[in-house]
Parts: C-alpha cells; structure tokens; sequence
C-alpha cells in the first residue's frame, strides 16, 4: 500500500509505481480529496486520509498489507497503524514527516495565499536541482529527467489551497501513542544535505518512537528518492515487505485505485 504525499496525486510517483510492481503487487490512490480520489470519505479532515487506507484494502480484498508512506504519506501511514495495527503487516516510512511536524516558516508563507503564491512556489522548485543531479551524477545528465517528471507532474497538476489545507491538517491531527504500536518499521530518507523539503531529522524521530526500526539512507537522493532512483526504492521496499512476510510469494502485480543505520548506494 503506497501513500503519496502532500500534492495528493499518485501519479506523481508513478515511476517508484511501475519498478514497485516489478517485485510485489502495488495498491496505491490519489488522497481523498482529490476529484479523481476513488471514494467518498464518510469522515472529515486528516482522518478522512486514514479511512481511505482502510477502504483500498477493502476494495483489493486484503485484510492486512505493508503499508508505505512517502512524505505526507508517512503520517498517514502511521495514523493508519495507530488505529488499525492489526491491518498492518510492516510500516515502511520514507522521508515522513513525524507526529512532532509544524509548518516551517517557508511553509507558513505559501499557506497564506496558495493560489497567488503558486509561481513563486514552482520557481523555488529548484531548491530540489541539486538532489537531481547528485541522483543522476550531473547537472547536465539530471536536465532531462527533470522535464520528463516536471512533465508528469504538470499533467496531474496539484491544488495548491489543498496542499495547504493538508499541510494545515497535519499539524492539528493527534497522531499519538505510537509506542504500544509493535509492528516491523523501516524508516528511509535521503542524505541529509539533499533533503530540503523534510529534514531527515524529523524523520528519524521515528527510529526514536521505534528503536526497534531498521533506519535506511538512500544514497545521492533528498526527498526525491522514490522517484529519481525508483529501482533501489523498490528493491528496498520489496525487501522490506518480504522480510515481514517469510515464505510469501511475490507475485508483480499494480492496484491503482481513483535498528542499525544502512545504506543502499
């Protein structure tokens, strides 16, 4: 189960989607309210998110899944598993934001006026260059995949009033508790110096909620990782998922519904 994140289109991960389903079958969705979102949700606010988990395993049969969240995703995911730990299988948290997150001041900034700030919004996209290059070993070999992903995110354009509607309900949503919650955990983020959206500080703080929980750097990546090294992604993950079920059959298949430190290098 893939949780996108903030910009709430599934789409946006599509390529860390098709290497994913190379290895194990892949349930993922658009946030709930999103017009392409499969459900209506019967509950408001960030709830409505958690419920949503709920519904795709429903509707895919499944009583129990690993459960990725990517970003935003993540606290999904984990809220996701506060309330329902016996329909989670493990808990891959990749770049996540933890219970602990506020807007920052930069955040705070667009959430003032989503939609007049927006050109300033995808202008300061370039923070994210550096982590491009570094993923593809050069700024000029990182130039085409940014416009191949710049134009995959331009067809699934995202709301930016509610981007910052989420990003507001984060911040309130009580994610607590989380310590009584035992179930496997990996906890992956990029190199510290490449992330500029989440620090992977604030991820880690999930390696403190679970000391049990097998912390994972993803090599010449920020927060991008899933999308600009989808292969290493998905190996990761599918390792992962393999790893919290022994014995299970791997089976390639893609359901898109409308505590040591490694390094993978």
């Amino acid at each position: 189960m893939l949780v996108p994140g903030v910009q709430g289109r599934w789409e946006w991960m599509e390529p860390a989607v098709d290497a994913l389903a190379q290895h194990c079958r892949v349930i993922t969705f658009s946030l709930a309210d999103e017009p392409s979102a499969e459900w209506e949700s019967h509950v408001n606010g960030f709830e409505a998110y958690v419920e949503q988990v709920a519904q795709a395993l429903d509707a895919c049969g499944l009583q129990r899944a690993v459960v990725c969240g990517a970003s935003y995703g993540g606290l999904v995911a984990v809220a996701f598993a506060q309330r329902f730990p016996e329909r989670v299988t493990g808990l891959a948290l990749v770049s996540a934001i933890p219970p602990s997150w506020r807007p920052d001041a930069r955040v705070k900034f667009f959430m003032r006026s989503p939609n007049l700030l927006l050109p300033l919004f995808l202008l300061g996209a370039l923070r994210l260059y550096p982590e491009v290059a570094a993923a593809y070993n050069g700024w000029w070999r990182g130039l085409w995949p940014s416009i191949r992903q710049g134009a995959l995110a331009l067809a699934h354009f995202p709301a930016p009033a509610r981007m910052a509607r989420r990003a507001s309900l984060a911040a309130d949503a009580a994610v607590d508790g989380l310590a009584s919650v035992q179930l496997p955990v990996l906890v992956v983020t990029g190199e510290a110096g490449l992330d500029r959206v989440v620090p992977t500080e604030l991820t880690t703080e999930y390696t403190r909620i679970w000391p049990h929980a097998t912390a994972v750097t993803l090599a010449r990546t920020g927060h991008l990782g899933l999308v600009t090294r989808p292969g290493e992604f998905a190996g990761l993950i599918a390792g992962f998922a393999e790893s919290c079920e022994p014995g299970a059959a791997r089976k390639p298949r893609n359901d898109v519904l409308e505590s040591p430190e490694r390094r993978v290098g």
